[in-house]
C-alpha cells in the first residue's frame, strides 16, 4: 500500500513509519522542509503541497500534523496556531485528495479526547457529546474538516487520541525529569480523570483503522483503564522508585499556566474505547504500570 503521512517526524509519526515499513508499505512523508529524497513531499498548512501530482496513486492518508498544545501559556497567537494548524491544515489535505483523479481509499485523521472537554466522573464513549472548552471547540472544527473527505467517497476515521505514553515525546517525556528528581506529585486534588494509551497500542489502532474497511467515524484511541491523576502520580513514583509527595495546588497551575494548565492538567476526561472493544481489539498494555514500565525502559 502507498501511504501519505503528515506529522511523520513527531514521536508518533516516527514509530508509525517503522511499523508500516515493517509491513512492507511504501511511504510518502509530508514535511515543511525541502524534500530529502523521493520519499518526502513538501507541504505546509498555509501553502499546501508543492507538487500535488505526487499524491496520485496513494492508497491511504494518515494525517497527524498539528501545532503542539503544550508550552508555558496559551496566548491568543498560540491558540490561533493550534486551531489553524488543525482546521486549515486538514481542510488543505481534504481539498487536495478530493481533487485527485484516483482518490485514496481511507483518511485516518488525528483528533483528541479533548473533544469531550472537562466532564468530571462521566464515562465517555464515541457517542458522547462534545464539551465546551477551547480544545473541544478545536476538535469539533478539526473533525468537521476531516469528515468532508466522506463526500468524495473516502472512508474517514477520526482518532480521538488520549495521552500517548512514550519517553520519546509527548506529556510523559516532559514528566520524566521532575519525577526522576523526586519532584512529582498530584495536581490539584488529584481526582481528575486522565485517559491514556501506550504508544504500542496507539500504533496498532492506526494499523487496525488502515486495514479494517469496517472502521470509520470516531474511534477513541485510549486504554480501557483510565485513572485519576492521583493514581497516575502514584504509579509513576512506583515505576521510577521516587517519592511523589510534592503536590501542585490548583491555584499554582492557574497562576503559572493559565488556561493551558487548566485544560491539560486539571480538566477531567474519563474516556473508554467502546468502538475498539466492540471490534475485539486487544490492548497489549491495558494496565498503567506495565505501560509506563514499557515506555521508560
Amino acid at each position: 500500500m502507498k501511504i501519505l503521512i503528515t506529522g511523520a517526524s513527531g514521536f508518533i509519526g516516527t514509530a508509525l513509519q517503522r511499523s508500516l515499513q515493517e509491513k512492507g508499505h511504501d511511504l510518502l512523508l509530508a514535511s515543511r522542509s525541502e524534500p530529502r529524497d523521493k520519499s518526502w513531499i513538501q507541504w505546509s498548512v498555509e501553502d499546501g503541497f508543492a507538487d500535488p501530482k505526487k499524491l496520485e496513486g496513494i492508497n491511504a492518508v494518515i494525517h497527524l500534523a498539528g501545532e503542539s498544545i503544550s508550552g508555558l501559556r496559551w496566548t491568543d497567537e498560540k491558540k490561533k496556531a493550534i486551531r489553524d494548524s488543525r482546521v486549515l491544515g486538514t481542510r488543505n489535505i481534504v481539498d487536495t485528495i478530493s481533487e485527485l483523479d484516483h482518490r485514496p481509499a481511507v483518511l485516518i485523521a488525528a483528533s483528541a479526547v479533548g473533544f469531550y472537554g472537562d466532564r468530571g466522573d462521566e464515562v465517555l464513549t464515541e457517542t458522547s457529546k462534545s464539551g465546551k472548552t477551547f480544545l473541544a471547540e478545536v476538535c469539533r472544527e478539526w473533525e468537521a474538516e476531516s469528515r468532508r473527505a466522506e463526500d468524495s467517497g473516502v472512508r474517514t476515521v477520526l482518532l480521538r487520541t488520549a495521552l500517548v505514553l512514550s519517553k520519546g515525546g509527548g506529556a510523559l517525556g516532559t514528566m520524566l525529569l521532575p519525577f526522576k528528581l523526586g519532584l512529582g506529585g498530584t495536581i490539584g486534588d488529584g481526582k481528575q480523570w486522565m485517559s491514556w494509551v501506550s504508544l504500542v497500542d496507539h500504533i496498532n489502532v492506526i494499523n487496525l483503522a488502515l486495514e479494517n474497511e469496517g472502521v470509520r467515524g470516531a474511534v477513541n484511541s485510549a486504554s480501557p483503564s483510565p485513572v485519576t491523576n492521583e493514581e497516575f502520580t502514584k504509579t509513576m513514583g512506583e515505576v521510577l522508585y521516587r517519592p511523589t509527595f510534592i503536590p501542585v495546588p490548583e491555584f499554582a497551575v492557574h497562576m503559572l499556566m493559565g488556561e493551558m494548565g487548566e485544560a491539560l492538567l486539571l480538566d477531567s476526561t474519563r474516556v473508554v474505547p467502546k468502538r475498539l472493544t466492540d471490534l475485539g481489539f486487544k490492548f497489549k498494555f491495558a494496565d498503567l504500570k506495565k505501560a509506563i514500565e514499557n515506555a521508560v525502559k
